[in-house]
C-alpha cells in the first residue's frame, strides 16, 4: 500500500517507521523546511516505550534517556503531597524515561529511514478518497494519515463539523536549564500555578511552570517566572538561576473536544490531530505512538480503519478526559479548595495512585 503521512512530528514519524517496517511505501509530507523539535524534555511512560519497541527504537531511547528515580507532587513549601514508589512502579508496570525532545525526534527519524520524507511541503486539502493537495502538486494514496497536530489541516478538510480546540484556562512555559546537580523530579502544586521539573541525561533539567491566565496574554518570560515561583521550595530557585532567558518558551494550553470517529474513507487521524489533550497525564506523545503502531498493524492485517477507530477512540478519549480532570483540580486557586485538595492527596495511598496509573501506562501492543 502507498501511505501518505501528513506531519513529521513524533506521531507522524512513528507511523512512518511502523508502516515501512511492514513493507508499505510511505511518503511523509512536512511543511517545515527541516525536521526539528523545540528544546524541551519529554517523559515516556512504559506504554510509549512499548510502542517504540515495535518500531525498533525502544532500546535506543532507554539508552539515551534517563530513568526516573523519584516522582510525586509537593506543596509550594516542599512538603510531599503524593509520591510514587518508583521501584514498585518499575516492578509492576515498567520504566519511566525522560529524554530531550530533539534527540527523540532524531531517533524516530532514523527508525523511519525507509520512508520518503518531503520537507517544505504545505498540505492544503485532503479528500476521503486519498487525494492530498499540497504546494508541490497532488499525492494519491491508499491511506492518508493525519498526524499534523491540534490545528490539523487533514481534520479540517475531512471533519468539517469538528469543534475547534478549546483553551484549558492555563498556559505553560517550557525551558531547559544549564547543567545543574539534581537527582530527582516531580511537580509542585500551588494556588493557580504549578512547577514541574525532570533531570535530563546530560545534567540539564527540563522545567515546565504552569499558570492560570487568559488565552493570548503577553507574558514576562523568565522575570515573570521568578516573580511567581522564586520563593518556592528548593531546588526551584536554583533551577531558575540556571536558566538562560532565551531558553524560555511559552504556550497556551488547548485540548480537542471528542470526535465521533478517527477514520473516514481512506483517511485516519492520530495523535493531537485526533485527540489533543492537556499535558497533565504525560500521555500526549505516548498516545500518538500507540495510535501509530496500532494503525499500521490494523491496516496491514486487512482489518480496516473501523477497527483502528474501535481500538483507539474510546481509550484515547478516556485519557483525554482524565488529563482534563487532573488539570481542573491542579488549577484550583482558592485557599479552601487548595487546602482540601492537598489534604486529599496526602490521604491517598500510593497503592491507589499505582492502581489508577496502570490501565493508562500499562498498555502493550
Amino acid at each position: 500500500m502507498r501511505i501518505a503521512v501528513i506531519g513529521a512530528g513524533i506521531g507522524g514519524l512513528t507511523a512512518a517507521a511502523a508502516f515501512t517496517r511492514r513493507g508499505h511505501q510511505v511518503d511523509v509530507l512536512e511543511r517545515a523546511s527541516e525536521i526539528r523539535e523545540v528544546g524541551a524534555g519529554i517523559s515516556l511512560w512504559p506504554n510509549a516505550l512499548a510502542a517504540l519497541d515495535v518500531i525498533g527504537a525502544g532500546e535506543r531511547v532507554r539508552e539515551q534517556g534517563l530513568l526516573v528515580a523519584d516522582a510525586g507532587i509537593r506543596a509550594s513549601n516542599g512538603r510531599w503531597l503524593s509520591r510514587v514508589d518508583v521501584a514498585e512502579f518499575e516492578r509492576r508496570i515498567g520504566s519511566l524515561v525522560v529524554i530531550y525532545r530533539p534527540l527523540l525526534l532524531d531517533i524516530l527519524r532514523e527508525a523511519a529511514e525507509l520512508a520518503d520524507v518531503h520537507l517544505g511541503v504545505e498540505v492544503r486539502g485532503v479528500t476521503t478518497d486519498g487525494v492530498v493537495t499540497h504546494s508541490g502538486g497532488t499525492t494519491r494514496a491508499d491511506l492518508v494519515v493525519g498526524a499534523d497536530g491540534i490545528r490539523s489541516i487533514v481534520r479540517g478538510s475531512v471533519w468539517r463539523e469538528a469543534a475547534a480546540p478549546k483553551y484549558a484556562g492555563y498556559a505553560a512555559w517550557r525551558m531547559v536549564t544549564e547543567p545543574i546537580s539534581l537527582d530527582n523530579g516531580g511537580e509542585t502544586w500551588g494556588a493557580g500555578r504549578r512547577f514541574g521539573f525532570a533531570p535530563l541525561p546530560d545534567g540539564r533539567v527540563y522545567c515546565f511552570p504552569v499558570v492560570n491566565t487568559p488565552a493570548g496574554r503577553a507574558h514576562g518570560g523568565l522575570g515573570e517566572i521568578r516573580r511567581l515561583f522564586g520563593d518556592w521550595h528548593a531546588p526551584i530557585p536554583a533551577l531558575l538561576d540556571a536558566t538562560r532567558p532565551d531558553a524560555v518558551m511559552y504556550h497556551d494550553i488547548y485540548e480537542l473536544p471528542d470526535l465521533a470517529t478517527y477514520a473516514r474513507g481512506r483517511v485516519a487521524l492520530l495523535g493531537d490531530a485526533a485527540h489533543a489533550m492537556t499535558p497533565n497525564s504525560g500521555q500526549g506523545a505516548g498516545q500518538a505512538m500507540e495510535d501509530a503502531v496500532v494503525l499500521a498493524e490494523t491496516v496491514t492485517a486487512g482489518k480496516g480503519l473501523e477497527e483502528y477507530d474501535a481500538l483507539r477512540r474510546e481509550r484515547t478519549q478516556r485519557i483525554t478526559k482524565q488529563a482534563h480532570r487532573i488539570g481542573a483540580v491542579a488549577k484550583w486557586s482558592s485557599p479552601v479548595a487548595v487546602g482540601a485538595r492537598n489534604a486529599l492527596l496526602r490521604a491517598t495511598p500510593s497503592s491507589t495512585v499505582m492502581k489508577s496509573l496502570e490501565p493508562v501506562v500499562g498498555w502493550r501492543p
